[in-house]
């Protein structure tokens, strides 16, 4: 009987097992790849205290951290990954690993973060870390006094867009439907800029360049256009890794899981959830990593008021 599981090797996962190792907590730390969604990127300028960071250098650093660190108090299983998690009468959980092994722990820790969803366009897959991505955070400096264009109409598209804005030559907007799903306040904020453009009804059907993006084509009701643009940002979406946990702990409509933003404790006493699969406001590494903090710090204080 494990005093906890954690599953999930990205910020959150990795934060929370350095700390359950510190605080002497005997942990089964299963991931199924290390570093989370920021491993594809070739240069991350916001991990604070490291100005410049490839995200495979990130994920080894990570991977390095909790290992130096787990000490004999946590084991760790890679390669593997978590299919079901079943409480029992007692309170304490079986957990189905990949293989129909089977392992219990006490409490559980979800860090199993989440998954862009992909631009169906053609040349999005030939174009991704060429001039398109899927982080403006990681790689939105380096479009600093270049034409750029955002694609999707909510929040996370609005937020982007303005956070361009202060760097780049102009942003376009472009939203596949009638309307903005980003609050009203925010829209209009964002497209009273000077540099901003917004178009609806604009569906991108293909991502063009030579060694590096140089453009978008986009149809809208009039027909068929082209954008020149130096970089493409796509904010359609995210899939939360949390199949496996449906019906086990509540989910909002977006599939995250829904948690207690003071404890990150979710709707099922004994379960914690850290990071991108929680329905948390903003999506970072640097926020995924406190959030695991902050779980495990919960976590301690669960299992020793006992």
């Amino acid at each position: 009987m494990y005093d906890l599981l954690i599953i999930g090797g990205g910020p959150a996962g990795i934060a929370a097992g350095v700390y359950a190792s510190r605080k002497q907590l005997n942990t089964l730390f299963v991931t199924k790849e290390w570093g989370g969604q920021s491993i594809v990127s070739t240069d991350i300028q916001n991990w604070i205290g490291t100005p410049h960071i490839a995200g495979s250098e990130l994920a080894k650093n990570l991977e390095e951290h909790l290992r130096t660190y787990a000490d004999g108090f946590v084991e760790i299983r890679d390669n593997t990954s978590v299919t079901h998690i079943e409480k029992q009468d007692d309170g304490t959980f079986t957990i189905t690993l990949e293989g129909n092994t089977t392992i219990e722990a006490r409490t559980v820790l979800v860090a199993t973060g989440s998954k862009r969803r992909r631009l169906p366009a053609i040349g999005a897959d030939t174009f991704e870390h060429k001039g398109l991505t899927y982080c403006a955070s990681c790689d939105g400096p380096l479009f600093a006094g270049q034409d750029v264009a955002v694609i999707g109409g909510g929040n996370a598209a609005f937020e982007t867009a303005a956070q361009l804005l202060a760097y780049a030559k102009s942003v376009t907007l472009l939203q596949r439907s009638d309307s903005y799903r980003a609050d009203p306040v925010t829209v209009e904020k964002v497209l009273a800029h000077e540099n901003m453009t917004g178009i609806l009804n604009a569906t991108t059907t293909e991502v063009t360049g030579d060694d590096f993006v140089t453009g978008l084509t986009y149809t809208d009701p009039d027909g068929e256009h082209h954008l020149a643009v130096r970089g493409i940002f796509v904010e359609i979406g995210m899939i939360p890794n949390t199949d496996f946990l449906k019906g086990t702990v509540d989910l909002d409509e977006y599939n995250r899981i829904i948690i207690d933003p003071w404890t990150q404790q979710s709707s099922t006493p004994g379960i914690w959830a850290a990071g991108d699969c929680t329905n948390i406001k903003y999506h970072q590494n640097n926020i995924s990593a406190g959030d695991g903090v902050r779980a495990l710090e919960d976590i301690y204080v669960h299992l020793k008021a006992k």
